[in-house]
């Protein structure tokens, strides 16, 4: 069994430790530890029930870590309590434990990092390599985040739509270091959608499938930026694709539409063209549209803008893009690319520099230099 695999075990191990009555910041604790026992020990000597081993080690630790001369008498009345030997008993809490760490409570972040601790089973190294700092800050972190939720019933109805967002969160972090954090929400995403009957947790499992298939194509071998009309779609997956698909049509014969699901459903036409001028962009402004009746969001009434200028011309694009705050994100770099598919190369080098200018990352910026700087000699 690797390490994914034992990472797999950890809501159950968790939720049958708060079951028992352990408070929840000293579980997870305990899991942790009973998790560096599995992987010193397991491959000399793998127990015939994995979980029964973990709930069994960390209910021990939990002892251990939790021991005092005042509260002597109450442990050890806990203690006879502690499970024996033989199979353990397989309850499904996974849900349970994503509704604690994306309590409401919880700034973004501090759910973000307490769901791949708790619930992932990553470390607080490997968190704090992911996000690339120190990582005694991100023990703070997760220690506040801990104490938070510690107080919170396990059994209290929680708020799915926060869940989501968190998830949503970890996928967009990408990878860094030995974490990666896409692959990992899928990982989650894979359990949220089998432990709750509701499809737009579908939705989010078929939207990072299907972005995720087309990873191994948006980055050159220097690092810079492949859009997508020129990525190599032969370098797509296509088992992701085909697994999201069919997330993404199980999901809408739900006939419960959500913002994932409509994410998914544009991810998926971009997935299905096998060129880019192949793209139903008609379809995909439909979906748009939906999205924008879903959410009101002005970063989606950007990408509408963008989607519209390839089915319908991009002046018409353009016309869209001007009912929108000039402020947004992104919203100069979508201009620059609308005016370049109009011919006008003067704007859009003019615009690609200032776009430049207000990247999030280097990459996002060195792309745009270079397109500017590629446009310069046919203005």
């Amino acid at each position: 069994m690797n390490q994914a695999e034992i990472r797999e075990l950890i809501p159950a191990v968790l939720a049958a430790l708060v079951r028992r009555g352990a408070d929840f910041a000293s579980a997870e604790d305990a899991v942790q530890e009973a998790l560096i026992s599995a992987v010193e020990t397991w491959p000399h000597t793998m127990p015939s029930d994995p979980t029964g081993w973990l709930i069994t080690a960390a209910w021990r630790r939990f002892i251990d870590l939790t021991r005092s001369e005042a509260a002597r008498r109450r442990r050890e009345t806990r203690a006879a309590d502690e499970p024996g030997p033989g199979p353990a008993v397989t309850v499904d809490d996974t849900l349970q434990l994503y509704f604690l760490c994306a309590h409401p409570s919880l700034r973004p972040a501090s759910a973000v990092a307490l769901t791949l601790r708790a619930v992932g089973g990553l470390t607080t190294r490997q968190i704090a390599q992911a996000y690339l700092v120190p990582e005694a800050t991100m023990a703070q972190r997760i220690s506040r985040a801990k104490r938070t939720v510690s107080e919170v019933r396990f059994d209290r109805p929680g708020d799915l739509s926060t869940v989501h967002r968190v998830l949503y969160l970890v996928f967009n972090e990408g990878y860094t270091g030995d974490v990666d954090l896409a692959a990992e929400a899928i990982r989650l995403a894979r359990q949220l959608a089998a432990a709750s009957d509701d499809p737009e947790s579908a939705g989010l499992l078929a939207l990072f499938l299907l972005h995720h298939a087309r990873r191994p194509a948006r980055v050159r071998a220097d690092g810079s930026i492949v859009p997508l009309a020129e990525q190599d779609r032969s370098l797509w997956r296509r088992d992701l694709i085909g697994e999201g698909i069919a997330v993404l049509q199980a999901a809408l014969a739900r006939d419960r539409l959500g913002e994932y699901q409509a994410q998914a459903a544009i991810a998926a036409l971009h997935a299905d063209a096998q060129t880019a001028a192949e793209t139903d962009w008609v379809q995909i402004v439909e979906w748009y549209d939906e999205l924008v009746r879903l959410t009101d969001s002005p970063v989606v009434r950007l990408n509408r803008a963008v989607a519209v200028g390839e089915a319908d011309g991009p002046r018409a694009g353009l016309a869209a893009l001007a009912e929108l705050d000039p402020a947004l994100p992104r919203h100069t770099a979508a201009a620059a690319y609308l005016h370049e598919r109009a011919g006008d190369f003067a704007t859009a080098t003019t615009l690609y520099v200032d776009a430049a200018a207000k990247a999030q990352t280097q990459a996002e910026r060195d792309h745009l230099t270079l397109r500017a700087a590629s446009l310069r000699h046919r203005s």
